[in-house]
């Protein structure tokens, strides 16, 4: 059993949410569901035009973990290669070495991650489902705890790539991050103006709050965290509708059924319960279910959301009491 209790992860929560808010300014719930993908150990996908901290985001999150933080720049020209590592001749000692990729680091950012192709795209496949790489036909594991934030920009669409469904499947979380308000835009340049500065987070007053070891008993104690079958009936109630829509192309995958039900774990867990209620799973179904639903032409045709769709999804499925 874990030394941590569901009141350390409340706690944690709230310290780990604080820390970021000094930085990252309103964006709140964006930040908060990332607390509960990396309590989870998912992957997550950041959706917004650029200028609106997504880097930012994950670079602060790397400082406040203490974690070894590494940034891939996704282009056109990447080769798997560059974010796995390669084999290469040492001609003194005569043998061949490895010099391993960014992919080995607690938190990797992938920038831009639709403007790789889809062959380098898929060369974190391997690393976001078995947390290890194969390198020149060997097998290296990754760190034990291994999370990839990558981002994409929604409205430029030239030059770019879609990810494939299989790999879009593998994000724990898809996040939409918008336009702060103007008065939470007024605050960012007053940060500015005290001297704030992104490439400098030490100066930013931001402190460690977790140690990577400690996510091992975080997700130790969630394992304590109850889930009736109703609750589960309730998961698989919305996923399987998601399947069964009008409108809707391909449905959610089991994957998200165990997202799902992970992720609703961890919003008990930091609500300070030991069993999980329906609305902790309504709090992570558009994060959790959006981006594996795919509508079809008409509906996209229509220019209706995703969003839309699993709002109504959710109205329609009975909630258990």
């Amino acid at each position: 059993m874990s030394d941590f209790t569901i009141k350390d992860i409340s706690r944690i929560e709230h310290e780990l949410k604080n820390e970021l808010k000094k930085v990252i300014i309103g964006q709140d719930e964006v930040i908060e569901n990332l607390i509960i993908a990396l309590f989870a150990g998912g992957h997550v996908l950041i959706e917004g035009i650029p200028g609106l901290g997504k880097t930012l985001l994950a670079s602060s999150l790397a400082y406040v973990l203490s974690g070894v933080y590494k940034r891939v720049q996704f282009t056109p020209d990447l080769m798997p290669s560059d974010v796995t590592g390669t084999t290469v001749y040492n001609s003194e000692q005569n043998l061949f070495t490895v010099k391993k990729g960014p992919v080995f680091a607690n938190l990797l950012l992938a920038d831009e991650i639709n403007r790789a192709p889809a062959k380098t795209q898929s060369s974190l496949l391997q690393a976001m489902q078995e947390k290890e790489v194969t390198i020149d036909g060997t097998n290296y594991p990754l760190e034990d705890f291994f999370i990839c934030l990558a981002t994409q920009n929604p409205i430029e669409m030239e030059g770019t790539y879609p990810l494939p469904e299989a790999q879009i499947d593998r994000f724990f979380m898809k996040l939409l991050i918008s336009y702060p308000t103007l008065e939470d835009e007024r605050e960012i340049l007053k940060n500015y103006r005290k001297g704030f500065d992104a490439q400098n987070l030490k100066k930013s007053g931001l402190n460690v709050i977790l140690k990577k070891e400690d996510l091992q008993k975080i997700s130790e104690t969630l394992s304590e965290v109850q889930i009736e079958d109703k609750i589960i009936d309730y998961i698989t109630d919305l996923v399987s509708a998601s399947r069964n829509r009008q409108g809707i192309e391909v449905g959610a995958s089991p994957r998200g059924s165990i997202d799902l039900f992970k992720a609703s774990r961890v919003v008990a867990a930091i609500s300070g319960r030991e069993f999980v209620i329906p609305d902790d799973v309504k709090k992570v179904a558009f994060p959790i279910l959006r981006h594996r639903i795919l509508l079809d032409i008409e509906s996209e045709i229509e220019g209706i959301k995703t969003d839309e769709y699993l709002q109504k999804i959710i109205d329609s499925v009975e909630v258990p009491r």
